[in-house]
């Protein structure tokens, strides 16, 4: 019984035969007790620097054949920048136009946003004319400045929000009037617009409903006709 065996408490299982431990000092040299086989791995060097003749050569042709890869990353095509699915798109006819929609939501969302940021731009371009032919000749530079810049946030943030809410009028109405006929065509346009205007200016009379109304509708007509046209 060694130390480790005293430390430990653990009792040394005797050999059964002396034939066995002869066999077993005799293929595996003492080493403190263990007994257990010896294993060693060798690496096997299969980079040989002789074979590289150039960039081309080292590199692996699977890492640079898109083909090779999975064909769910799609890396063997070109570059889509626009991938509208064509099942996705809005089916109600009349609706194919020069701007592809998939529905209600598309329109109402860009549509919207598009009026808005137009509009904006407008009232900043009338702002910015309006404060420098307004502000005296003589006037020093930081007062031309500030009369311009009062003008421009005065004027865009008008057209803006007011077209932005026409807009989102338009769309909320242009819907409904096409699913009402079942399709999309000019009428629509024209008759959403014209409604469009007249909720927008009704709470000023008679008068200013019948004005807006035939401005919008007006502009929802020529807006119709020119999608059409560049269909």
């Amino acid at each position: 019984m060694s130390f480790w065996d005293n430390f430990t408490g653990r009792k040394t299982t005797r050999p059964l035969s002396t034939a066995g431990a002869n066999t077993i000092s005799s293929d595996h040299p003492s080493d403190g007790g263990d007994i257990a086989p010896t294993t060693s791995f060798a690496q096997k060097n299969t980079f040989d620097p002789t074979g590289i003749t150039s960039v081309s050569s080292f590199l692996i042709p699977a890492a640079a054949d898109p083909a090779a890869l999975h064909p769910l990353a799609g890396l063997d095509k070109g570059l889509s920048y626009l991938d509208l699915e064509e099942t996705a798109l809005s089916t109600l006819p009349g609706s194919q136009t020069a701007l592809p929609s998939r529905g209600f939501g598309d329109d109402l969302c860009y549509g919207t946003g598009t009026t808005y940021l137009l509009a904006l731009s407008l009232g900043g371009a009338w702002g910015f004319a309006e404060g420098l032919s307004r502000s005296p000749p003589n006037a020093p530079p930081r007062l031309r400045l500030n009369a311009v810049l009062n003008a421009m946030t005065r004027r865009g943030p008008f057209l803006g929000n007011s077209a932005g809410v026409l807009a989102l009028v338009y769309n909320g109405v242009n819907y409904l009037v096409g699913r009402i006929r079942g399709k999309h065509d000019t009428a629509n346009s024209i008759v959403s617009g014209a409604m469009a205007g007249a909720i927008f200016k009704s709470t000023r009379g008679v008068r200013p409903i019948l004005v807006s109304s035939g401005i919008v509708g007006a502009a929802a007509g020529v807006w119709a006709v020119g999608l059409k046209a560049l269909l």
